[in-house]
């Protein structure tokens, strides 16, 4: 493989998923999700769809009533690597990887995730109002969306914007919109760490494996950008909160 190729293999190649996230705070967000036999699960910005493939394994693929899964996002890269995952982990019968925008899908579902992905929609309140068309009910959302922690920083705010909100905002949103939480969890510091360092992590390691390669300096100017840009501008500021509603 030419390493332009390894490149383009290594921008997500050390993370699990594409959120701050630990393994137990997932298992945690699952068990409130609650998802049921023979339900359907959509995943709606999924990139490679791990957590998807966990909600549907929860729901129970054995039986008459197995639970199905619904993956849509726009990068196709990320979806071939979630086939191959629903693949290796004996699902690819019960889950779908669809090219698409999320904004645009409309057929509903009995549990609905939508983590780090509120922007397609135009923002968190649309978002909200749009999910609450797919959502069937009785059924669930999964909401991962950002909110300052801190008062954000000018860096901050240039980089995410002036919309973001601070927690009680956000739920307040979910509330007014006529959804009833379940349950709210936050990253915590660890899980942000492990999430940026394993954003950089593949590309990192590409470079100091092919350090004389044309695109090298490009790639380690953006790379030690987005380190400052954490380090200094957002780590402690930038939220990232776990909203499971209801209506």
């Amino acid at each position: 493989m030419h390493s332009t190729d390894h490149l383009a293999a290594s921008r997500y190649a050390r993370m699990r998923w594409n959120t701050p996230l630990s393994e137990e705070h997932a298992a945690l967000l699952l068990r409130r999700l609650d998802v049921r036999p023979g339900a359907r699960v959509l995943d709606l910005g999924c990139g490679w769809g791990e957590l998807l493939l966990r909600a549907v394994a929860a729901g129970g693929v054995a039986g008459p009533v197995a639970t199905r899964g619904v993956g849509v996002d726009t990068d196709e890269a990320a979806l071939a690597r979630g086939r191959r995952l629903a693949t290796e982990k004996s699902l690819n019968r019960h889950v779908a990887f669809v090219m698409g925008e999320a904004a645009a899908w409309h057929e509903p579902a009995d549990r609905v995730l939508c983590i780090g992905s509120t922007h397609v929609f135009g923002g968190t309140g649309a978002a909200l109002d749009a999910l609450a068309r797919v959502v069937r009910p009785g059924g669930r959302l999964l909401l991962g969306e950002g909110y300052w922690q801190s008062d954000p920083t000018a860096e901050a705010t240039r980089i995410f914007g002036a919309d973001v909100t601070d927690l009680a905002g956000l739920v307040e949103a979910a509330r007014a919109r006529g959804w009833r939480l379940l349950h709210l969890s936050t990253a915590d510091q660890r899980e942000w760490d492990d999430f940026e360092s394993t954003w950089l992590a593949g590309r990192q390691e590409w470079l100091l494996t092919y350090p004389e390669d044309p695109r090298a300096d490009q790639v380690r100017a953006e790379l030690d950008d987005r380190l400052r840009q954490y380090v200094g501008g957002y780590r402690g500021v930038l939220g990232l909160a776990y909203l499971v509603l209801g209506r």
